[in-house]
C-alpha cells in the first residue's frame, strides 16, 4: 500500500454516522465521517494494499540439524521461503479511545520453499535436494495505530503488532521418507516464527514509511496566484468506539500570507446524518470557508469583468441605444462600447437549509470606446440576490448560481440622467446571458475530490444544514470513462 493512498483513507476517517458531532477546535471549518460502511470499505481495501506487499515476500534461510537414525546426523537447510498467496478469511476493525484497531483472523498462507540435507557419518556421505509447499492456516493479524496532530500534521504511531501462526503443513516433492518428518519435528516452528517474524516486520516498515509520508504533507496548497487553502490540521483526532475525527482549518488565504488565525468561529455542532442513507462518508463544510474565499478574491481586487462581447454584438455598441439614452448616441454616435462589471462591497453569504444566499453590490460602469480610448460615461449600481447550488461533476465539487433578484440605481453619470426604468431590461438580459454564465463558468470548474488509487466518491448527494455543506457519498472503484460521461452530462 502507498503512503499517499493510505492517508487519504485516513484523511475521511472522521465523524460517527448518527447524532451530532461537537467540533474539534473552533477554527476547524472542514470536516467529515466515514461510517461503519465506510470503515469496512477503508479497512478491506487496506488489507488488499497489505497482502499486495507480503505476497512475493522472500524469508530468512533457515538451517538445522537433526539426528537420523541409521542416517546419522543430517544438516538440513531452507532457502527461497517465498510467500506465495495469502486469504483472509474474517477481520474487524474497532476504532476506540486506544487507538484503531485491525484484526485479521483465520487467514489461511501458501509458501514455497527449497530444501536440500547433507549426511555426513564414518560410513557413508549423502545429500540431495528439492522443493517444498507449505500451508499456514489459522493465522491471526493485529495492528493498533493512533494519530495525533503534530504542529498542523499528523503524527501516525504503530501501538501494537503481532502474527500468529496457527496449523502449518508441508508437502514434500521428491526427497526421502525420514526428511518429511525432520522437518516437521525440527522445523516447523523455525517456519513459523520466521512468516511471523516477516509479516510483522512488513507492518512495522509500511507504518514508517506512511508516517514518513504524512510528515511532507503541506500545510497550505495554493488554488492559483491569488488564493491558497490551509489545510493544516486542528486539534487532535478524536477516537470514540465507532469513529475517528479529524477537522482542518479549511480557509482560503492569500498565496502570500504566512498562516495565522483568523477570528472566524464555527459555534455550531455538525449533523453527522446522511438524511437516514447510508452512506460511507461525509465531509462538511463550514461557510466561512465560502466567506472567506470571497474576503482573499474581493480584496485582491479580483471580482472584476470586463464584457466586449454579447450574444447581440449591437448591444454594444451606441447606435442601438439611440432611443433609451440618445444623449450618449449623439455626443458617441456609433462608438463601440465595452461593460465594466465590478463587486463594489463585499459580498455576503449564508448557507441555508436548501442552497447557500448570496447577495452582492456590484457598479457597471459603462465605458465607450473612442479612438483607442477607453471613456467612463456612466456607472450603474445593482444590487444583486442570487442562489448557488452545490453539484458533484465527476469528482470534483462544483456549484451553479442562478439570479433571484436585482435593483438598480444610477451612481454617476457624465451624460446626463439616466432613465434606470428604461435599461432595466438591458441590465437583466446582460446579469442572465453574460454575467451569471461566466461566473457558473468559473464554479463548474469546481476543486476535486480525493481519490484513492483509482476509488472515488460515488452516488454522492448533498446536504444543506446551516452553516454546513455536507457532501455524502460512497466511495467505489471509477475509470476515467465514469468523469468524461459526467463531465459531459454536465456541460450539455
Amino acid at each position: 500500500m502507498t503512503p499517499f493512498n493510505f492517508f487519504f483513507l485516513l484523511y475521511f476517517l472522521l465523524i460517527p454516522t448518527s447524532g451530532y458531532f461537537q467540533p474539534l477546535e473552533d477554527d476547524g471549518f472542514i470536516s467529515g465521517v466515514i461510517s461503519n460502511k465506510g470503515l469496512d470499505f477503508a479497512k478491506d481495501l487496506l488489507i488488499e494494499k497489505g497482502i499486495d506487499t507480503v505476497v512475493l515476500l522472500k524469508l530468512p534461510e533457515i538451517e538445522n540439524t537433526a539426528q537420523v537414525a541409521l542416517v546419522g546426523n543430517a544438516k538440513v537447510v531452507l532457502s527461497d521461503i517465498t510467500i506465495k498467496d495469502v486469504q483472509v478469511n474474517s477481520s474487524s476493525v474497532v476504532i476506540g479511545e486506544s487507538g484503531i484497531v485491525v484484526v485479521v483472523s483465520g487467514a489461511t498462507v501458501d509458501l514455497s520453499m527449497k530444501w536440500k540435507y547433507t549426511v555426513s557419518s564414518w560410513l557413508i556421505g549423502i545429500s540431495d535436494h528439492g522443493t517444498a509447499s507449505i500451508k499456514v492456516e489459522g493465522m491471526q493479524v493485529g495492528l493498533t495505530l493512533n494519530l495525533k496532530n503534530q504542529e498542523g500534521g499528523l503524527k501516525l504511531t504503530l501501538l501494537d503488532h503481532g502474527c500468529y501462526v496457527g496449523d502449518l503443513s508441508i508437502q514434500l516433492n521428491g526427497g526421502a521418507a525420514w526428511l518429511y518428518q525432520v522437518l516437521i519435528d525440527a522445523f516447523q516452528e523455525n517456519i513459523a516464527s520466521s512468516v511471523e517474524d516477516g509479516i510483522s516486520d512488513k507492518i512495522k516498515e509500511g507504518i514508517e514509511k506512511l508516517d514518513n509520508s504524512l510528515q511532507t504533507l503541506p500545510k497550505q496548497i495554493a488554488l492559483d496566484k491569488t488564493a491558497a487553502l490551509n489545510v493544516s490540521f486542528v486539534g487532535n483526532p478524536v477516537l470514540t468506539n465507532s469513529s475517528l475525527a479529524i477537522a482542518i482549518n479549511g480557509l482560503f488565504t492569500r498565496t502570500s500570507e504566512i498562516l495565522v488565525p483568523r477570528s472566524y468561529n464555527n459555534g455550531y455542532k455538525v449533523s453527522s446524518a446522511c438524511g437516514g442513507l447510508p452512506k460511507m462518508i461525509k465531509v462538511s463544510i463550514h461557510e466561512n470557508v465560502l466567506k472567506s474565499a470571497s474576503l482573499v478574491y474581493f480584496n485582491a481586487g479580483k471580482m472584476q469583468i470586463i464584457i466586449d462581447e454579447l450574444p447581440d454584438q449591437n448591444l454594444l455598441n451606441t447606435a442601438e441605444w439611440r432611443f433609451v439614452v440618445p444623449q450618449l448616441y449623439k455626443r458617441y454616435p456609433n462608438d463601440d462600447m465595452q461593460i465594466n462589471i465590478s463587486v463594489s462591497s463585499l459580498p455576503v453569504i449564508q448557507v441555508g437549509y436548501q442552497d447557500i444566499g448570496a447577495t452582492l453590490s456590484v457598479d457597471i460602469t459603462i465605458d465607450v470606446l473612442e479612438g483607442g480610448e477607453v471613456i467612463p460615461v456612466a456607472c450603474i449600481s445593482v444590487d444583486v440576490s442570487a442562489s448557488c447550488g452545490v453539484e458533484i461533476l465527476g469528482n470534483n465539487i462544483a456549484g451553479r448560481l442562478t439570479l433571484q433578484n436585482f435593483s438598480a440605481y444610477l451612481k454617476w453619470s457624465k451624460i446626463g440622467k439616466l432613465h434606470i426604468h428604461l435599461i432595466q431590461s438591458l441590465i437583466s438580459s446582460t446579469l442572465k446571458t453574460v454575467v451569471l454564465p461566466y461566473l457558473n463558468l468559473q464554479l463548474k470548474n469546481g476543486f476535486p475530490l480525493p481519490t484513492i488509487d483509482g476509488y472515488g466518491f460515488q452516488n454522492t448527494i448533498i446536504l444543506y444544514n446551516y452553516p454546513w455543506i455536507s457532501v455524502c457519498s460512497d466511495v467505489s472503484f471509477i475509470d476515467e470513462d465514469y468523469y468524461l460521461i459526467q463531465h459531459s452530462t454536465y456541460v450539455s
